[in-house]
């Protein structure tokens, strides 16, 4: 057996193991469209937002926590059937190291740096904050790139090209491209059919975000996020004249005005931020029965007194996270079927999704995504 050199042995050992032998420094573009140059493939990433494993999960489907040096502490809270399923068999994500978001506005620079981090992925939903603080000259002086991605603001027309971006990182362009089509195809299941008819009755839906989270009602969506998911999937989304932007609220008062034709509240399980919370816990797992009591408890308050939609039955809970991820287009193919039952008969939305888990995602399967009253 021949010994190498101590020297060269020791430098083909540090090559193997941080596994940079064949970095490239590239100019990534990201979705703000600043030009960003960053050493690929990333080994080291910081995850503005626990959540993003959203898309780790596609495209680091083996482990989507191996790049993971740090995140922000969002996903146990926001989402802890999901978070539970990946900590099952990923059982170090508990060690990944967390940090507070930029709105709060006590990111922790000397953190950032102890992480070595070769690129800090953020949403788009974070850059006014970090323009405020002056994060991204901060980062930059100190070797860490930012790039921003968005599947919240504007998810149909930003997330190919964020999972484009990611896959440049990650030299997972083949993956990216691979996740890209079966979005692709999976959305034009709903704009092919609802594009082709001549005249589309489309109900009025009024989507209740986070219904039961606060006491207070009701917050909505815009043009934008859930409010465009309803009008790719034929229907009118009631709150987009009464809010501006993407997110806000409407009173009672216009809600019974309206008369929507469905009601649909977005939910998940918030027992960290509202404990026992009338919040609607769909999510991975969850018991259905007890998600419709309290779909319907909801819906004995004021601003249902009477509305067309309840009387008739035609109320529905959807998973919260379809708001800001790449699975987007599950909750518009389950938004098509509920607003037109009888154009998508053979529409299979949970189909769609276990598809989903077995070709992109390294956890199993679990019912709980929705739920409706009749």
């Amino acid at each position: 057996m021949h010994h190498f050199p101590s020297m060269i042995g020791a430098a083909v050992l540090s090559i193997l193991a941080t596994g940079h032998a064949f970095a490239d420094t590239v100019t990534i573009t990201d979705i703000t469209g600043r030009q960003v140059e960053v050493e690929t493939p990333v080994q080291r990433v910081m995850l503005g937002e626990g959540r993003q494993a959203f898309f780790t999960a596609v495209l680091d489907s083996e482990n989507p926590f191996a790049r993971v040096v740090g995140w922000r502490d969002d996903f146990k809270e926001a989402d802890p059937d999901s978070f539970a399923a990946y900590r099952e068999k990923f059982p170090q994500i508990d060690a990944i190291p967390t940090f507070d978001g930029f709105k709060e506005g006590t990111f922790n620079i000397e953190q950032a740096v102890s992480l070595n981090p070769d690129v800090m992925i953020l949403n788009l939903e974070a850059k006014a904050a970090t323009d405020e603080a002056g994060y991204e000259q901060k980062l930059a002086a100190v070797g860490i790139p930012i790039v921003y991605v968005d599947f919240r603001e504007n998810p149909f027309a930003n997330t190919i090209k964020s999972m484009q971006i990611i896959g440049d990182l990650y030299g997972e362009q083949d993956r990216a491209a691979e996740f890209n089509t079966f979005f692709t195809e999976q959305m034009a299941r709903v704009t092919e059919i609802i594009g082709a008819q001549a005249d589309l009755k489309r109900p009025l839906v009024f989507v209740e975000r986070a219904g039961g989270y606060s006491e207070d009602c009701c917050m909505s969506f815009g043009a934008a996020n859930f409010g465009e998911m309803v009008e790719i999937a034929g229907g009118t989304n009631m709150a987009t004249p009464f809010i501006p932007g993407t997110f806000g609220t409407v009173n009672a008062e216009q809600v019974i005005a309206s008369n929507p034709d469905m009601v649909i509240v977005t939910g998940g399980n918030w027992d960290a931020y509202v404990p026992g919370g009338a919040w609607v816990g769909v999510a991975p797992g969850a018991d259905m029965d007890v998600a419709r009591n309290k779909l319907a408890a909801l819906m004995q308050r004021p601003a249902f007194t009477g509305v067309k939609a309840v009387e008739s039955g035609n109320v529905h809970a959807i998973w919260h996270q379809f708001y800001n991820n790449p699975y987007s287009f599950v909750a518009v193919q389950q938004l098509a079927k509920w607003q037109h039952p009888d154009l998508f008969e053979s529409l299979d939305p949970e189909a769609t999704l276990k598809e989903l888990h077995s070709r992109f995602l390294p956890i199993d399967y679990r019912p709980g995504y929705w739920v409706s009253l009749k």
